[in-house]
């Protein structure tokens, strides 16, 4: 675990693809534990230690995850998040050239929770939520393209599923249509940055996730 930012009510790490932010039936160590047991030996506290989730990145994913130390900093970025006042970056690898080089989507997602999938329509449905977000086109490789996307609302795999519906499947996202899985089990979906006002002291904070050494993101180096 990487720590890329702390303080007494903050504190902000790098998740690695493959781990999960909150407990699950899998019965894995979530990351939210892993800083627990930092906190509590780095600061020698007594008792169980408070750790507030906020938000999550799926299995697969990396990059920046941001939790709450006190209760005061919980409450107030949660209604942070919920009013879309957390601006976060996120950059992909996708198969195939996006038909505009910048462009805002939107579409109407449906989740299937059996399949833990979601699929988008260009319409509005029954159970639908309207899903939008803006992406760039930021580099190339040989055989991807680079994407920096920013999120207008938060829904069940939305980038996955939205750059999915454009023809441009997230690299190793097997689920919504890349040919080939990565081989360390990741998707090339990373949570770049996040930039946001303190719950407390009220400075704005901005940290940047590194990419991953090793795996996909190697190519994007190059």
């Amino acid at each position: 675990m990487t720590v890329l930012y702390e303080d007494n009510h903050v504190i902000i790490v790098a998740k690695r693809a493959g781990e999960i932010v909150q407990g699950d039936k899998t019965g894995d160590t979530p990351l939210s534990e892993t800083v627990k047991a930092y906190i509590k030996e780095k600061y020698a506290k007594p008792g169980d230690v408070f750790l507030g989730v906020v938000h999550r990145l799926d299995r697969p994913v990396s990059g920046v995850v941001l939790f709450a130390r006190t209760s005061k900093a919980l409450t107030r970025l949660n209604e942070m998040f919920r009013t879309q006042a957390v601006q976060k970056t996120y950059w992909a690898l996708v198969q195939n050239e996006p038909p505009q080089p910048e462009n805002t989507l939107t579409h109407y997602l449906v989740r299937n929770e059996k399949l833990n999938k979601s699929y988008a329509y260009d319409h509005e449905r029954p159970a639908a939520k309207r899903a939008e977000l803006d992406y760039r086109v930021i580099g190339h490789t040989e055989r991807y393209t680079l994407l920096e996307i920013h999120l207008h609302t938060g829904r069940h795999h939305q980038i996955r599923c939205q750059l999915a519906a454009i023809g441009c499947p997230i690299r190793g996202d097997l689920k919504y249509g890349a040919p080939r899985s990565n081989p360390d089990g990741s998707i090339s979906l990373h949570a770049r940055s996040i930039r946001f006002e303190h719950p407390v002291s009220h400075k704005i904070i901005e940290v940047v996730a590194p990419l991953p050494e090793e795996g996909p993101w190697s190519v994007s180096r190059k």
